[in-house]
């Protein structure tokens, strides 16, 4: 499946913002917007010498309303040379210079949520030089009703080219890349109707996956 990336777009696209002393960064989940990203988790590891900063523990990235979410978010910032003659207090030679952003996975449970789409998986990773947003595992895209369905979702941010592949191929075999869409779905994302006046389902129970609920809004 190719088509233009935007209405499945992962939404990790570029952009940064620092954290601490690691010089992490996280990409945009809001292109369009400039709102803050809020980031929380049960626990967060900053390793300086490596550039990296993992968030565990039911994970979640806000920006607008933009989510990502998943059990593990690990950033990796680009390991730079060490900066000429930087030393720390004791003399030694100084932290790990870290420059843009390298990378960024997602592990476990993996959703994006937007208002207008959902974007399920196993694992996911954007690469900040290739420009691609890799989901694998268990893959559902939704807009509305609308689902397609695989087990590796491949989006260049660059071209606008999402492609949707799945390990199992041969006309008649279960796990093959499938969609299922509603013409007549409105813009609100509600399903065509049938004659009875009943909401059409999904055939052989290709659901629009259900994200856990965000978490509180907190000031």
């Amino acid at each position: 499946m190719r088509r233009p990336a935007a209405p499945l777009a992962f939404g990790l696209l570029l952009g940064a913002c620092a954290l601490g002393g690691a010089g992490a960064a996280v990409a945009q989940l809001s292109p369009q917007s400039g709102a803050p990203v809020d980031i929380t988790a049960d626990q967060l590891d900053v390793q300086n010498q490596k550039c990296m900063a993992v968030y565990t523990g039911d994970a979640e990235a806000l920006q607008d309303t933009s989510r990502l979410r998943a059990n593990t978010i690990t950033i990796y910032n680009k390991i730079l040379p060490p900066r000429s003659g930087a030393q720390n207090a004791s003399g030694q030679p100084g932290s790990q210079n870290c420059g843009q952003l390298d990378r960024m996975e997602a592990d476990g449970q993996v959703y994006y949520v937007t208002p207008s789409q959902v974007v399920k998986g196993d694992h996911a990773v954007y690469n900040a030089d290739d420009k691609t947003i890799i989901v694998t595992g268990d893959v559902v895209v939704a807009q509305g009703k609308n689902v397609t369905a695989g087990t590796k979702l491949v989006i260049n941010t660059d071209t606008g080219v999402a492609t949707m592949a799945s390990n199992v191929t041969g006309r008649g075999k279960s796990g093959r890349v499938r969609t299922v869409v509603y013409p007549n779905q409105s813009q609100s994302g509600a399903a065509s109707k049938n004659s009875e006046g009943k909401s059409s389902e999904p055939a052989g129970g290709l659901k629009a996956p259900v994200p856990p609920p965000a978490r509180p809004q907190t000031g």
